[in-house]
């Protein structure tokens, strides 16, 4: 005996440390089963949040009167249906539709603006989807497509690029089917397109003299041709595929944050249900729009 009193070894920190963690887990999973689900912290609040563009007529503009459009009366209804009211949270959109994903859908802009807790006028595109898995992207409420308005007067019949040389041209700024018409054939067009604001303006352009066409979406030709009055006689408005164009037009739907499926299943119904009833058409109607099958 060397007179030393030997005790048991103390546990290590190492040997603590993995103890606790399945009590830590335990708690973890504890706290998210009471945790309320995206619906139900909705639902709890007494309102739907819904991003919309600032500048995207029909769909939603500022007017006067504040943001107006397509997609503010859908929006408006579809928070109805779900007995809650509509908190509407407009933004400006960023250089690509990603970027609007996570500033509205599932992260917040780091101005501290958002999320919301769902975005209309979303592309169900399957490609766009799995670029963008953090956003559930689904409902598609209608089909855009991209239409040629013309002048009857000016341009009796159009069967192709080259029956549209010589007189002016009109499409949307920044825009796919204004690369396409600028740059079709080597820029044979270039000369001839004006480019404007938003494609309701191109068309009130072609309205006005301005241009002998517009290419557009069949939605601003539309609603240019409503809100004008326009006579039946005067304007053409149709199909006219150019490369870089989905000659199917492309869904439109919503996204929300992709956990929050019950979220999502809520607002399929109420969609649904506007379907159903006639509501989503007579909106459609109100905004002198044709309600295409997705």
């Amino acid at each position: 005996m060397n007179g030393v009193l030997h005790t048991p070894a103390s546990p290590g920190r190492r040997q603590l440390l993995r103890g606790l963690l399945p009590l830590l887990a335990g708690v973890g999973a504890a706290q998210a089963q009471d945790e309320p689900s995206a619906l139900a912290r909705i639902r709890a609040s007494g309102a739907l949040k819904v991003a919309l563009y600032n500048a995207l007529p029909p769909f939603s503009a500022q007017s006067p009167q504040g943001l107006q459009g397509l997609d503010v009366s859908l929006a408006q209804a579809l928070a109805r249906a779900m007995g809650l009211q509509l908190s509407l949270l407009p933004f400006d959109g960023d250089e690509n539709m990603g970027d609007d994903l996570r500033n509205m859908v599932w992260k917040g802009h780091y101005l501290g603006y958002g999320p919301a807790d769902v975005m209309l006028h979303v592309p169900v595109d399957k490609y766009f989807m799995q670029q963008n898995k953090q956003a559930l992207i689904f409902a598609p409420y209608m089909r855009e497509q991209v239409v040629l308005v013309r002048d009857k007067r000016r341009l009796p019949q159009v069967a192709g690029v080259a029956d549209l040389q010589g007189v002016p041209l009109a499409a949307e700024r920044g825009t796919g089917a204004a690369s396409a018409l600028i740059g079709h054939d080597n820029r044979l067009l270039s000369a001839q397109v004006h480019l404007y604001d938003d494609g309701v303006q191109a068309v009130q352009a072609v309205l006005r003299g301005e241009a002998a066409a517009a290419y557009v979406t069949r939605a601003q030709a539309e609603s240019a041709l409503f809100q004008a009055q326009a006579q039946p006689g005067q304007l053409e408005m149709g199909d006219f595929p150019l490369t870089g164009v989905p000659a199917q037009g492309w869904l439109l739907g919503m996204a929300i944050k992709a956990q929050n499926e019950d979220l999502g299943q809520a607002l399929q119904q109420a969609l649904q249900s506007l379907r159903s009833s006639g509501e989503l058409l007579a909106i459609f109607q109100q905004h002198g729009l044709t309600l295409t099958a997705p």
